[in-house]
Protein backbone atom coordinates (compact mmCIF):
# COMPACT_ATOMS: atom_id res chain seq x y z
CA UNK A 1 0.00 0.00 0.00
CA UNK A 2 1.63 3.33 -1.22
CA UNK A 3 0.88 6.43 1.12
CA UNK A 4 -1.03 9.20 -0.35
CA UNK A 5 1.30 12.18 -0.54
CA UNK A 6 0.37 14.98 1.94
CA UNK A 7 -1.15 18.35 0.09
CA UNK A 8 0.75 21.22 -0.53
CA UNK A 9 -0.79 24.36 0.26
CA UNK A 10 -0.49 27.28 -1.65
CA UNK A 11 0.76 30.30 0.61
CA UNK A 12 -0.33 33.20 -1.66
CA UNK A 13 -3.82 31.41 -2.32
CA UNK A 14 -4.28 30.73 1.66
CA UNK A 15 -2.85 34.24 2.17
CA UNK A 16 -5.66 35.84 0.24
CA UNK A 17 -8.52 33.93 1.12
CA UNK A 18 -7.03 34.59 4.67
CA UNK A 19 -7.47 38.06 3.92
CA UNK A 20 -10.62 38.08 1.75
CA UNK A 21 -12.57 36.09 4.98
CA UNK A 22 -10.83 38.45 7.73
CA UNK A 23 -12.37 41.67 5.45
CA UNK A 24 -15.82 39.91 5.62
CA UNK A 25 -16.11 39.12 9.07
CA UNK A 26 -14.50 42.47 10.16
CA UNK A 27 -16.39 44.80 8.24
CA UNK A 28 -19.39 42.44 9.37
CA UNK A 29 -19.20 42.04 13.16
CA UNK A 30 -16.14 44.12 13.92
CA UNK A 31 -13.02 43.80 15.35
CA UNK A 32 -13.33 43.09 18.77
CA UNK A 33 -16.11 40.14 18.28
CA UNK A 34 -14.61 38.80 15.60
CA UNK A 35 -11.83 36.21 16.50
CA UNK A 36 -8.98 34.49 14.70
CA UNK A 37 -10.45 31.17 15.16
CA UNK A 38 -13.84 32.42 13.27
CA UNK A 39 -11.58 33.83 10.19
CA UNK A 40 -9.83 29.86 10.16
CA UNK A 41 -13.03 28.34 10.44
CA UNK A 42 -14.70 29.99 8.01
CA UNK A 43 -11.71 29.74 5.57
CA UNK A 44 -10.97 25.96 6.35
CA UNK A 45 -7.41 26.03 7.82
CA UNK A 46 -5.70 25.96 10.61
CA UNK A 47 -5.53 28.95 12.99
CA UNK A 48 -2.18 28.59 13.17
CA UNK A 49 -1.75 29.87 9.38
CA UNK A 50 -3.17 33.36 10.48
CA UNK A 51 -0.07 33.35 12.83
CA UNK A 52 2.54 32.57 10.04
CA UNK A 53 1.19 35.26 7.44
CA UNK A 54 -0.19 38.24 9.74
CA UNK A 55 1.64 37.12 12.98
CA UNK A 56 -1.33 38.34 15.01
CA UNK A 57 -5.25 39.54 14.72
CA UNK A 58 -3.82 42.93 14.89
CA UNK A 59 -1.40 42.34 12.15
CA UNK A 60 -4.46 40.48 9.98
CA UNK A 61 -6.50 43.25 10.94
CA UNK A 62 -3.41 45.92 9.35
CA UNK A 63 -3.17 43.98 6.65
CA UNK A 64 -7.25 44.18 5.71
CA UNK A 65 -6.99 47.89 5.97
CA UNK A 66 -3.93 47.77 3.83
CA UNK A 67 -5.54 46.05 1.04
CA UNK A 68 -8.80 48.41 1.26
CA UNK A 69 -6.47 51.24 0.39
CA UNK A 70 -5.03 49.63 -2.23
CA UNK A 71 -8.36 48.67 -3.70
CA UNK A 72 -9.54 52.35 -3.18
CA UNK A 73 -6.71 53.58 -4.99
CA UNK A 74 -6.44 51.33 -7.82
CA UNK A 75 -10.70 51.92 -8.26
CA UNK A 76 -10.12 55.71 -7.41
CA UNK A 77 -5.82 56.37 -9.19
CA UNK A 78 -5.96 60.43 -9.51
CA UNK A 79 -9.05 60.73 -10.27
CA UNK A 80 -9.89 64.37 -10.83
CA UNK A 81 -12.38 66.28 -8.56
CA UNK A 82 -14.77 66.47 -10.87
CA UNK A 83 -15.48 63.00 -11.23
CA UNK A 84 -15.02 61.93 -7.50
CA UNK A 85 -18.70 61.89 -6.84
CA UNK A 86 -19.28 58.91 -9.19
CA UNK A 87 -16.65 57.10 -7.59
CA UNK A 88 -18.08 57.66 -3.98
CA UNK A 89 -21.58 56.75 -5.78
CA UNK A 90 -20.61 53.70 -7.17
CA UNK A 91 -19.05 52.45 -3.28
CA UNK A 92 -22.11 53.45 -1.90
CA UNK A 93 -24.49 51.94 -3.90
CA UNK A 94 -22.80 48.67 -3.91
CA UNK A 95 -23.64 48.88 -0.02
CA UNK A 96 -26.82 46.29 0.22
CA UNK A 97 -25.74 44.37 -2.70
CA UNK A 98 -24.01 40.88 -2.52
CA UNK A 99 -20.63 42.09 -2.69
CA UNK A 100 -20.96 45.50 -0.83
CA UNK A 101 -17.30 47.16 -0.28
CA UNK A 102 -16.11 45.77 2.55
CA UNK A 103 -13.00 48.58 2.76
CA UNK A 104 -15.46 50.95 3.08
CA UNK A 105 -17.21 48.94 6.16
CA UNK A 106 -13.57 48.65 7.76
CA UNK A 107 -13.14 52.23 7.62
CA UNK A 108 -16.67 52.23 10.10
CA UNK A 109 -16.21 49.39 12.37
CA UNK A 110 -14.73 50.84 15.35
CA UNK A 111 -12.57 47.96 16.92
CA UNK A 112 -12.36 48.64 20.03
CA UNK A 113 -8.70 48.22 20.54
CA UNK A 114 -6.21 51.43 20.23
CA UNK A 115 -3.78 49.89 17.68
CA UNK A 116 -5.97 48.79 15.31
CA UNK A 117 -8.03 52.15 15.52
CA UNK A 118 -5.03 53.83 14.95
CA UNK A 119 -4.64 52.46 11.66
CA UNK A 120 -8.24 53.07 11.02
CA UNK A 121 -8.06 56.80 12.07
CA UNK A 122 -4.64 57.13 9.67
CA UNK A 123 -6.61 55.51 6.62
CA UNK A 124 -9.59 58.43 7.04
CA UNK A 125 -6.82 61.13 7.84
CA UNK A 126 -4.72 59.80 4.22
CA UNK A 127 -8.49 59.74 2.52
CA UNK A 128 -9.25 63.38 3.46
CA UNK A 129 -5.49 64.64 2.54
CA UNK A 130 -6.07 62.47 -0.93
CA UNK A 131 -9.68 64.83 -1.17
CA UNK A 132 -8.31 67.80 -0.09
CA UNK A 133 -5.39 67.31 -2.86
CA UNK A 134 -7.35 66.74 -5.77
CA UNK A 135 -8.91 69.88 -4.48
CA UNK A 136 -5.96 71.74 -4.61
CA UNK A 137 -5.09 72.00 -0.77
CA UNK A 138 -1.49 73.58 -0.25
CA UNK A 139 0.06 73.03 3.22
CA UNK A 140 -0.88 75.26 5.73
CA UNK A 141 -4.76 75.55 3.94
CA UNK A 142 -6.82 73.76 6.90
CA UNK A 143 -9.77 75.24 4.69
CA UNK A 144 -9.70 73.16 2.03
CA UNK A 145 -8.88 70.35 4.22
CA UNK A 146 -11.33 70.86 6.62
CA UNK A 147 -14.01 70.44 3.65
CA UNK A 148 -12.23 67.56 2.60
CA UNK A 149 -13.14 65.94 5.75
CA UNK A 150 -16.42 66.90 5.45
CA UNK A 151 -16.85 65.45 1.95
CA UNK A 152 -15.73 62.22 3.91
CA UNK A 153 -17.55 62.34 6.47
CA UNK A 154 -20.99 62.49 4.68
CA UNK A 155 -19.74 59.89 2.40
CA UNK A 156 -19.17 57.68 5.12
CA UNK A 157 -22.65 58.81 6.85
CA UNK A 158 -24.14 57.51 3.23
CA UNK A 159 -22.67 54.16 3.87
CA UNK A 160 -23.30 53.84 7.08
CA UNK A 161 -26.70 54.64 6.74
CA UNK A 162 -27.39 52.51 3.99
CA UNK A 163 -25.80 49.73 5.44
CA UNK A 164 -28.53 49.42 8.36
CA UNK A 165 -31.29 50.27 5.99
CA UNK A 166 -32.06 53.09 7.90
CA UNK A 167 -34.33 54.91 5.66
CA UNK A 168 -36.01 55.73 2.06
CA UNK A 169 -35.13 56.62 -0.51
CA UNK A 170 -31.81 56.70 0.79
CA UNK A 171 -31.80 52.92 0.90
CA UNK A 172 -32.91 52.23 -2.52
CA UNK A 173 -30.70 54.87 -4.24
CA UNK A 174 -28.71 53.29 -7.35
CA UNK A 175 -25.62 54.99 -8.56
CA UNK A 176 -27.15 57.23 -10.63
CA UNK A 177 -29.62 58.50 -7.97
CA UNK A 178 -26.87 59.18 -5.93
CA UNK A 179 -23.99 61.06 -8.20
CA UNK A 180 -26.51 63.68 -9.03
CA UNK A 181 -26.47 65.21 -4.99
CA UNK A 182 -22.68 64.44 -4.12
CA UNK A 183 -21.54 66.02 -7.05
CA UNK A 184 -23.55 69.06 -5.85
CA UNK A 185 -22.29 68.03 -2.23
CA UNK A 186 -18.76 68.05 -3.71
CA UNK A 187 -19.39 71.30 -5.76
CA UNK A 188 -20.32 73.17 -2.27
CA UNK A 189 -18.14 71.62 -0.23
CA UNK A 190 -14.97 71.94 -2.38
CA UNK A 191 -15.11 74.40 -5.31
CA UNK A 192 -12.93 73.94 -8.53
CA UNK A 193 -10.10 76.90 -8.04
CA UNK A 194 -9.43 78.76 -10.79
Amino acid sequence: MTATPARRRDAAKTRALLLQTARRRFAQHGYSTTTLRDIADEAGVNVALIARYFESKEGLFEACLTAAVDEIKRETGDVPLSEIHLIIADQASRIGSQDPPSQLMLLLRSSGDERADEIRRGVLRTSAERLAAAAGHRPGDDETLLRAQMVLAASLGIVLLRSVGAMEPLQSAGRDDLAGPLRDLIAALLPARP
